[in-house]
């Protein structure tokens, strides 16, 4: 284990402290789901899991003006698109306020979870699609298709699965949960990343092998 209990207590109470109680009550939820999925898909990496958890919002409750700035001061391009798909720029800021604030926490696996918990990516890892799949059913989360998806990936009960089962089901509840996520996009009439197509269209053509 990278990080111990004490650690993580003292992440998690300096984390409560720096954020919105609605906002900790749902980051707070996020670590109990990536730690429920760890458990079944990488117990080895539960602390991990727990950290990226913990960390992936610390900068949701900026505005858009301190997230561009904060990517410019870093060195990092901001495009026209991104400033219209202002509510993923915190995935991006997040990695960068990780390094400044928690520098202790700056694993790499952590700092890439957190980076791609919204859009996705294409060939993620093990831990950034439980990150991913955490946020979008955690407990806290009561929009029908969080609902809708919490069930799906739970009522197949995958921790009675073989190994290649458990990754075949998890890759398809990613491409719903993709699915679902480019639907409310384009029915809000807002931009979509390309990671975000990279992501699904990635894990289709894994499963169609």
């Amino acid at each position: 284990m990278r990080f111990s209990e004490e650690k993580i207590n003292r992440l998690r109470e300096c984390v409560r402290r720096s954020m919105s109680e609605f906002r900790f009550v749902h980051t707070a939820e996020v670590e109990k789901m990536a730690a429920r999925i760890a458990l079944i898909y990488a117990p080895e990496s539960i602390d991990i899991l727990r950290v990226a958890a913990l960390l992936h919002d610390i900068t949701k409750e900026y505005s858009p003006d301190e997230h561009i700035k904060m990517l410019i001061e870093y060195g990092d391009t901001v495009s026209k698109l991104d400033r219209l798909s202002y509510k993923t720029l915190h995935a991006r800021t997040a990695p960068y306020a990780i390094k400044g604030k928690y520098p202790e926490f700056a694993d790499d696996k952590v700092l890439c979870a957190v980076r791609y918990h919204t859009t996705g990516r294409a060939d993620m890892s093990l831990c950034e699609k439980i990150i991913f799949l955490a946020d979008y059913i955690d407990m806290s989360r009561k929009f029908d298709d969080c609902v809708y998806l919490r069930d799906y990936f739970w009522s197949a009960d995958p921790e009675t699965m073989s190994e290649s089962e458990r990754a075949e089901h998890l890759d398809k509840t990613l491409i719903l949960a993709f699915d679902m996520t480019i639907k409310a996009l384009i029915d809000e009439k807002c931009p979509i990343s390309s990671e975000t197509f990279e992501a699904r269209n990635h894990l289709v053509a894994g499963l169609c092998r």
